[in-house]
């Protein structure tokens, strides 16, 4: 995969961009292989919290 196939999701502006134009990495999630998956960014992130609120070896 090159750079430019690479799309991250930005906090500030909860927009997708990508590798070279667009916001500080400090700022963005990523990289994800797709357009539409660095959409979903936000989504993945409070599914994986909850897994991991849910995770029994973390909640002993």
């Amino acid at each position: 995969m090159s750079d430019d196939e690479q799309f991250w999701f930005c906090l500030n502006h909860h927009a997708v961009e990508g590798q070279h134009h667009g916001c500080k990495n400090k700022d963005r999630l990523g990289p994800y292989p797709t357009r539409e998956d660095a959409a979903r960014a936000l989504e993945k992130v409070q599914e994986r919290n909850e897994e991991w609120d849910n995770d029994p070896k973390w909640n002993q």
